[in-house]
């Protein structure tokens, strides 16, 4: 075996991001204990990092941002050796790990986080007016906590945050208890569907916690006490929403859904796993922002349980979830789907194209042609197979894949079986080519299917 083979690379070889996740191992399980002060900004943690080896290391990292490691121990041995680089953790154990076997990760840590900046801007914990907000997409995990940072790594999650009792706190997962003394709160959180970290989330704020709808899936909101009307008005419109979400897509893929809203304005909402982060800005009380409701919903299945093995695949996040907006506005009897695809469609063809959606690169990974160009691949789709056959198609992706890891090669793979089609063609104009091609318009339905 050759030293390479024998130390796990400090990356996880993704050319999106170079410098994230890492090599030479597969997280299985994060137990974090934060102990936070809101009013200070102060963080000490503790995780357990359950981990198996996928080939000899005599060492291996971790990404870790902006915090410092006090201790860290492989297995209890007392001899691990540990270094830090900026973004990195460096663990090298006492004896060399074989491939194959199990191994826990101790490691304390602290200090004052803060999100890191990078080329999409600033990621990761935050601190709001009053509270914490923490949007990891892509890259930000690690500023919270040590991790294998790369989407293809999904793991279980165990949370657990003690913070000022005046504060709720929302983590990943479903809450499995609560208790109080000397004035703080403890929170542990509980998710045993595999996560990829971007997707892992703490939330603190002084919030009203209510639960909405009667039946089905649990859907709560949590929110400002001065934002109540507005959100529930707002709100309102969720359980249908996710109600016929899950007739179209496949059943809901979490136990439950949780909607935050935080007292400040925050630029865009983001998605979290089993969950969704909106700003004050996006509820007016008048469902101004119906589609991104829409939007963050529709990444539980498509981003969220459905996951990418790579940054590459990005459209398979957001062109899915964007046109979750256009079927919605179609279900709930404002612009159809296709008029909407048409005015897009139009509004594309006055951009450059210069994009090719299979592979954006890491300048346009979040771009809003890959979104809209997504949502205009699947429905030209939907009107070159018929709804019966492109929906069937949507629900054994979902069903298939399940908590799994996808590539676009994959979605085309499923296309072509499940409908007995050559596809090949359709895939190459509208996912491999820069230039974009026409879109025909849908046929109206027959009386009986409307």
């Amino acid at each position: 075996m050759t030293a390479a083979q024998s130390v796990g690379a400090h990356t996880a070889g993704d050319p999106y991001l170079p410098r994230s996740g890492n090599g030479g191992y597969r997280v299985e399980h994060y137990d974090l204990d934060l102990r936070y002060r809101v009013s200070t900004n102060r963080l000490d943690a503790k995780a357990i990092i359950t981990a198996v080896a996928t080939q000899e290391l005599s060492s291996f990292s971790l990404d870790l941002h902006g915090l410092r490691a006090g201790k860290v121990s492989v297995d209890a041995a007392k001899r691990t050796r540990f270094r830090q680089t900026t973004g990195k953790l460096i663990v090298t154990p006492e004896r060399p790990i074989t491939a194959g076997s199990a191994f826990t990760v101790l490691i304390d840590y602290a200090g004052s986080p803060r999100p890191r900046r990078s080329r999409w801007g600033a990621v990761g914990w935050e601190e709001l007016t009053d509270g914490v907000i923490v949007a990891s997409q892509p890259s930000g995990a690690p500023t919270w906590f040590p991790c294998n940072d790369h989407p293809s790594d999904k793991a279980a999650y165990r949370i657990r945050v003690s913070a000022e009792q005046a504060y709720t706190v929302v983590a990943t997962g479903e809450l499995v208890s609560r208790t109080v003394a000397s004035g703080r709160m403890t929170w542990t959180y509980e998710c045993p569907e595999p996560t990829a970290t971007y997707l892992a989330t703490v939330q603190i704020g002084r919030y009203l916690s209510r639960e909405i709808g009667d039946e089905g899936t649990r859907i709560e909101v949590d929110y400002p006490v001065s934002l109540e009307s507005r959100v529930t008005s707002d709100v309102r419109v969720v359980p249908r929403m996710l109600g016929y979400f899950s007739t179209i897509f496949g059943p809901y893929p979490f136990p439950s859904y949780r909607m935050i809203v935080t007292q400040d304005e925050l630029e865009i909402p983001l998605e979290a796993q089993g969950a969704a982060i909106f700003g004050a800005n996006h509820m007016d009380g008048e469902s101004g922002s119906v589609r991104l409701v829409a939007h963050e919903l529709a990444h539980q299945w498509f981003g969220n349980s459905v996951g990418l093995a790579s940054w590459q695949h990005i459209w398979l996040n957001e062109g899915f979830a964007c046109y979750a907006e256009w079927l919605w506005s179609e279900h709930d009897g404002r612009d159809s789907a296709d008029v909407l695809a048409h005015r897009f469609h139009a509004a594309l063809l006055m951009q450059p194209r210069d994009l090719v959606l299979s592979d954006p690169g890491p300048d346009d990974l979040f771009d809003d042609r890959v979104y809209k160009r997504g949502a205009l691949t699947l429905h030209a789709l939907r009107v070159l197979l018929g709804d019966a056959p492109f929906f069937e198609l949507i629900r054994t992706w979902t069903d298939r894949h399940r908590f799994g890891l996808v590539t676009t090669q994959d979605f085309q793979t499923l296309a072509g079986e499940t409908t007995g089609r050559d596809l090949d063609a359709f895939f190459r104009s509208w996912l491999d080519s820069k230039a974009l091609p026409p879109l025909m318009h849908a046929l109206p339905a027959p009386p009986e299917q409307r």
